[in-house]
């Protein structure tokens, strides 16, 4: 059970196929913490990720996301 909730928004740099996008929503959302990663077809280069940051942390979700070799930063909180 998830206690706390927040929101990161995460610029990609690169463009990326929607199954890359949909590999890296997937992974993350396996991730402990993060309740769910998606991006819109319309932006697929920001992912809107909600997670419990008493989990983790959002400098974090960055690295899993750049440990496949994709150019991400963190824009801020929603």
């Amino acid at each position: 059970m998830i206690d706390f909730d927040a929101n990161a928004v995460v610029h990609i740099n690169e463009s990326l196929s929607a199954e890359q996008i949909h590999d890296i929503e997937k992974e993350l959302s396996d991730v402990r913490g993060v309740v769910s990663a998606c991006a819109h077809i319309k932006t697929p280069h920001l992912l809107v990720v909600d997670y419990d940051p008493q989990a983790i942390h959002s400098s974090d979700l960055l690295y899993h996301i750049e440990r496949n070799g994709v150019h991400a930063s963190l824009v801020g909180g929603i």
